[in-house]
């Protein structure tokens, strides 16, 4: 009994996290001037509860999601135009499957 219960455990698929497939801008990217939203899309339903944006290591600003308050794949979020340098977005959600999920992403502008 106690091994039909291990194979079955062994067997059952782990519930997947709600993992980023792209981000507008891409990750990395350089761009000539500053987007006017970032979007983030997932492969899964997550809940953002936080994004905070950085430029050239400053103070940190934390971006409003609006009205996109539940679970979703993709979410557009305004950000204001600091001019040239690096800026880092950090987000932090709710997956679907109930994990917190958090990541960055970076891009410069020159």
């Amino acid at each position: 009994m106690a091994m039909a219960v291990l194979v079955t455990l062994v067997a059952s698929p782990a519930l997947p996290h709600s993992r980023v497939e792209t981000t507008e801008p891409e990750n990395g990217a350089v761009l000539k001037q500053a987007p006017a939203r970032v979007v983030l899309t997932f492969a899964d339903g997550l809940r953002l509860t936080r994004v905070l944006m950085s430029h050239n290591d400053g103070q940190e600003v934390e971006l409003d999601p609006g009205s996109q308050t539940g679970f979703a794949t993709r979410f557009e979020l305004a950000i204001e135009d600091r001019g040239s340098g690096r800026y880092r977005i950090e987000w932090r959600g709710l997956s679907a499957d109930g994990h917190v999920m958090r990541n960055s992403l970076e891009f410069q502008v020159r």
